[in-house]
């Protein structure tokens, strides 16, 4: 990614009109990529707010106050679940697929319209579905209904993004980071075809809009580690090697990591748990040797815009990965653990997945939209450390508290659910701020338009 913007909407007046004129269409067609990015995005930030997080913190401060996991209706856990995986990171994922992927290929630009096309069956569907779980209100219509738009908008997704033949010259082999990713879109594929067939299941059979307890552990394990870890492993791949300073990229590891960890995805789908656990634990920690996140770098880190610790809490992450597929080999052997459980999801959603989006997020979220610089490094510094914090009192609390080892540690998971939500809504805030700031314009001899400039380009200065 270049540090230049060209100034939008202006072109060397030097260069003939052929030229120009294909310079006008790259440069509009990239400030209407951005706005589409903008609005993925802040659709997002609005999921993960109200019916993520805020519901999230709500049921817990409910079945804390009662001491009693089984307090809460699953249906209201089930909504607050969907609209932080798919509502929240699944929204941030499609901006960015539809953003970068055509980009880091090479393939040829893709109809806008279809980008915006995609976004309004994801938004209902996924809103829908969050009616449907909170509300009784005709749920037996709206759950169906909510799963199939959401099936609707990934395949216009994948049409758009997938389809679509590289620009010219033959086809270069594909890079390892590529495969990575193409198994995490199988494995939304996958989540949302389930979905679909659960959803129709209820709807003809059940008695209330909420997945079994069975059904509800399978598919979380396809959604989280079938989808959205492989999709953070291809993207650090392709963009954190460069960012961090790391040593060459491990490639053959990398494949390895993904084969174990969609072994250990089927394997938890049959309810094979300990042999999932162990897979996905050798899969995470072959994936982490692959991208070389603890080995010492070979160049400084790229912390420009962003604050320094970048590095740092990016590794603390990839630790909470390796502890969530702990937690999880513990609690396949633990007979009736919820806590170890809730503790394994919540290590892998907040302190690896959510750490990663925030880490990540603020690092390439403000250049894509339009050449921006995020608004303050500082806040995204204390963000973080509340996250970390919260996360481990959360995981800490909810193995003490839930398994009965420590009745005092009840009054802890509050404090970390607030915690949470701070940390989630000064994200929030420091991306909204920071799209509502002007581009940044750099003078090169590519953007100088103005009459005083209007000499031959040898005549200029450099800036």
């Amino acid at each position: 990614m270049s540090d230049l913007a060209p100034v939008p909407g202006l072109r060397p007046v030097w260069l003939d009109d052929k030229t120009k004129s294909i310079m006008d269409r790259a440069i509009g067609r990239e400030q209407s990529l951005s706005r589409l990015l903008m609005t993925y995005i802040v659709t997002g930030l609005i999921f993960m707010l109200l019916p993520g997080t805020f519901l999230g913190v709500w049921n817990l401060i409910k079945f804390c106050s009662r001491e009693a996991v089984n307090s809460v209706s699953p249906a209201w856990i089930q909504a607050h679940g969907h609209a932080q995986l798919f509502g929240w990171v699944g929204t941030f994922i499609l901006g960015i697929g539809f953003y970068s992927i055509p980009k880091l290929r090479k393939m040829k630009p893709f109809a806008l319209g279809e980008g915006w096309l995609c976004l309004a069956p994801w938004v209902v569907g996924v809103t829908s579905r969050w009616f449907a779980n909170i509300y009784p209100w005709h749920w037996r219509v709206l759950l169906p209904l909510s799963a199939a738009l959401e099936l609707l908008a990934f395949l216009i997704f994948f049409r758009a993004v997938a389809s679509h033949r590289p620009a010219g010259g033959a086809p270069k082999p594909w890079e390892p980071w590529i495969f990575v990713v193409i198994a995490a879109t199988m494995g939304l594929l996958t989540s949302l075809m389930l979905n679909l067939g659960a959803s129709i299941q209820l709807a003809r059979h059940a008695a209330s809009p909420a997945f079994s307890h069975e059904f509800d552990q399978r598919y979380l394990i396809v959604s989280t580690w079938g989808f959205l870890v492989p999709m953070v492993w291809g993207f650090s791949s392709r963009w954190l090697p460069v960012f961090m300073g790391l040593r060459p990229l491990r490639n053959h590891l990398l494949l390895a990591g993904l084969g174990l960890n969609t072994l250990g995805v089927v394997a938890g789908f049959f309810e094979r748990f300990t042999a999932a656990g162990i897979l996905l634990l050798g899969g995470a920690a072959t994936a982490i040797a692959a991208i070389r996140f603890f080995e010492p770098a070979t160049k400084p880190a790229k912390t420009i815009n962003v604050h320094a610790s970048f590095p740092i809490f990016v590794r603390i992450a990839y630790g909470w990965l390796l502890i969530a597929a702990v937690l999880s080999v513990w609690a396949s052997l633990a007979g009736e653990a919820a806590g170890i459980w809730g503790a394994s999801r919540h290590a892998l959603t907040v302190g690896f997945i959510a750490a990663m989006v925030f880490c990540v997020g603020q690092r390439i979220l403000p250049s894509f939209c339009g050449m921006r610089v995020l608004w303050s490094p500082r806040l995204m510094l204390w963000m973080l450390i509340l996250l970390m914090t919260a996360c481990a009192l959360r995981v800490t609390s909810e193995i003490l508290a839930y398994q009965g080892y420590a009745v005092w540690t009840w009054s802890g998971l509050p404090v970390s659910a607030l915690m949470e939500l701070t940390a989630v809504f000064l994200f929030a805030v420091n991306l909204t701020v920071t799209f509502r700031l002007p581009p940044i314009v750099v003078t090169t001899p590519l953007n100088m338009t103005t009459e005083t400039d209007s000499k031959s380009p040898n005549q200029r200065s450099e800036p």
